[in-house]
């Protein structure tokens, strides 16, 4: 059976098991969800999970597996009205030495064609709480929007001054028009 370690967020790569999966189920208490709310700022966060397992993948190299989720409330970027997400990322890490690391990192091409941006140098120590972080970071709405909310189109102009519209930014959009008055003229 493999070990699950819930009494600690950090995992010291010397001290596990390399014959078997250490699996972990992060819980995060309120004073660490509150902390976490005000860094991103969220005006609520709640349902907070990261479950998963570390197993050797090769001579020095671990793969980290983990499910995230979490229940997020932000300010509508229009509106400010309250908008509720949830987010559920997987998260795969994988963990190699530094010198396997830099190797790939020489080779872009390599990299790039494997699609592997989940690669990292193996730590001495793996922070859960920082694996949570980075991932919901990268999982929050950059724009959220409240349902049914539009930006509209905002005018403004000196007085006297035909003020410019939206469609007036954008070049394209009378050639279609214009095509037709061409084709017309034929």
């Amino acid at each position: 059976m493999a070990r699950t370690d819930t009494s600690t967020p950090v995992l010291r790569i010397a001290d596990l098991n390399e014959r078997r999966p250490t699996r972990f189920e992060l819980t995060f208490d309120a004073a660490q969800i509150r902390q976490f709310a005000e860094e991103l700022d969220l005006i609520s966060l709640k349902k907070l999970r990261l479950k998963g397992e570390l197993t050797v993948k090769g001579r020095d190299q671990w793969e980290l597996t983990a499910d995230l989720g979490a229940t997020v409330q932000q300010n509508c970027v229009i509106s400010f009205v309250p908008v509720t997400t949830r987010i559920d990322e997987k998260i795969t890490r994988r963990y190699v030495p530094e010198a396997i690391f830099e190797q790939v990192a020489e080779d872009e091409e390599i990299a790039e064609a494997s699609g592997d941006d989940a690669l990292d140098i193996l730590p001495a120590e793996i922070d859960l709480v920082d694996v949570f972080r980075e991932t919901l970071v990268l999982a929050l709405p950059d724009y959220p929007r409240a349902e049914g909310v539009e930006l509209g189109e905002r005018v403004f102009s000196e007085e006297g001054v035909k003020p410019m519209r939206d469609t007036d930014a954008k070049p394209f959009a009378g050639l279609a028009t214009l095509k037709e008055k061409m084709e017309k003229g034929d």
